[in-house]
């Protein structure tokens, strides 16, 4: 008996190292076919095949966590099916997030309100640019004026001697009323100027579409001026010298006082550097602080502060094309028009009369083509006059005040 149990003993203890190790080998290979069976479907059918299977197997293990954390809880704490729908989706978040992070300032210009204020460039110029190099480095200088004419090919050589009077200090734009603005290269200064053309166009058409106030924002001063003029007793540069001098917001340059003038308030006055006021025709002014004793320049050649003409822009009507009236009304454009509106004296200019846009209308019953743009002048005066005075009309009964101030003279010419 106790030889029978001597050999069962050691024969278990010589068989178990042989069972140990034949389990070994068997857990080695079933890695190994594990391993190459991985790698043959891994080649075989490519990840993106089993995006929906893996959302199946992820979709079972959160099952299967949730199973045991239900488990886990059941004696404590269940969660409530109301709880469940209180989680917000991971999206939702997201979309907050994303909402959250939007840009809208209401101080940007309208339109804009969706830009960050940092890279909002409200304001432009007329200032030419090369098409190389870095940008910082493209002007050598920024002029601080800037000088507007409405001309044809015909008055170029006109055009030519005023332009001289104007320094480097001065942007150039000429509005092109024939079509011809590709003819001007005889010039040195057409080289650094703005050409812009549009056939049959008036002045102050052009600069309702091109002198916006945030693209003249630069330019202290801008001359918006007829090409009939002659300049030979003017200089542009002490012109503004003088403008500073008398804090004039709104001006143009004294015509000649041997020839005749519409309107008084414009022809020069002797040994005068400036002045701001004059006594009209009998019946003409009802007031002699108002236009055309007062606060007035005329429409051929005014010039504007920048700050003035951020106003004057809106008041040119975009249909009245030839500016008649605006004369009568800009003074609505300054705090102390008869003060701050005046004509100087000491820089003087001819007024040619020369018909050269006029030519450019249509004859109509055999009349010249002339006669029809000056009865088109004369009516859209009478419409500006009417605009202006239904509009204060209607504001100041808004307000509860009634008004009853003219927007003009009461003599028609």
């Amino acid at each position: 008996m106790e030889l029978y149990v001597m050999y069962r003993k050691y024969n278990g203890e010589r068989s178990s190292p042989v069972k140990r190790t034949n389990e070994t080998m068997r857990i080695l290979i079933t890695v190994c076919v594990g391993i190459v069976i991985g790698f043959w479907i891994g080649v075989s059918f490519p990840l993106t095949k089993f995006s929906i299977a893996s959302s199946i197997i992820r979709d079972i293990m959160k099952t299967g966590n949730r199973s045991m954390e239900n488990s886990t809880l059941s004696s404590t704490n269940i969660m409530s099916v109301e709880d469940e729908r209180n989680i917000v989706p991971s999206s939702a978040v997201e979309t907050n997030a994303t909402t959250e992070s939007k840009i809208w300032v209401p101080s940007n210009p309208k339109g804009a309100e969706r830009l960050p204020p940092g890279i909002v460039a409200s304001e432009s110029d007329f200032y030419l640019r090369r098409l190389w190099g870095l940008p910082d480095e493209d002007l050598i200088s920024k002029p601080k004026y800037l000088v507007a004419f409405a001309v044809g090919y015909d008055q170029r050589y006109n055009i030519d001697k005023a332009l001289k009077k104007f320094s480097d200090n001065f942007s150039i734009i000429l509005f092109h009323y024939d079509g011809r603005e590709s003819e001007w290269d005889e010039f040195e200064w057409s080289k650094r100027a703005v050409h812009v053309s549009a056939l049959k166009q008036t002045k102050w058409w052009f600069a309702k579409r091109i002198l916006h106030p945030d693209v003249v924002a630069p330019y202290e001063y801008i001359f918006v001026w007829d090409e009939d003029l002659g300049v030979e007793q003017f200089d542009a540069e002490k012109y503004i010298e003088l403008v500073k001098k008398h804090n004039l917001e709104i001006s143009q340059p004294a015509l000649d006082a041997s020839m005749d003038a519409t309107w008084l308030m414009t022809k020069r006055k002797i040994n005068l550097e400036v002045h701001k006021e004059t006594e009209e025709r009998p019946g003409w002014c009802h007031s002699p602080r108002l236009p055309p004793c007062a606060a007035f320049v005329e429409i051929m050649a005014p010039v504007f502060s920048r700050k003035a003409w951020s106003c004057f822009w809106y008041l040119i009507q975009n249909d009245l094309v030839h500016g008649w009236g605006l004369d009568f009304a800009l003074q609505r454009c300054v705090e102390l028009p008869h003060e701050m509106i005046g004509i100087v004296d000491d820089q003087w200019v001819v007024h040619q009369g020369l018909p050269s846009l006029g030519n450019q209308g249509q004859a109509l019953g055999g009349d010249a083509p002339w006669k029809g743009v000056r009865q088109r002048c004369h009516e859209e005066w009478a419409m500006f006059r009417t605009r202006m005075e239904n509009a204060e009309r209607d504001y100041f009964r808004s307000i509860g005040v009634e008004d009853s101030s003219s927007t003009g003279p009461s003599i028609q010419t």
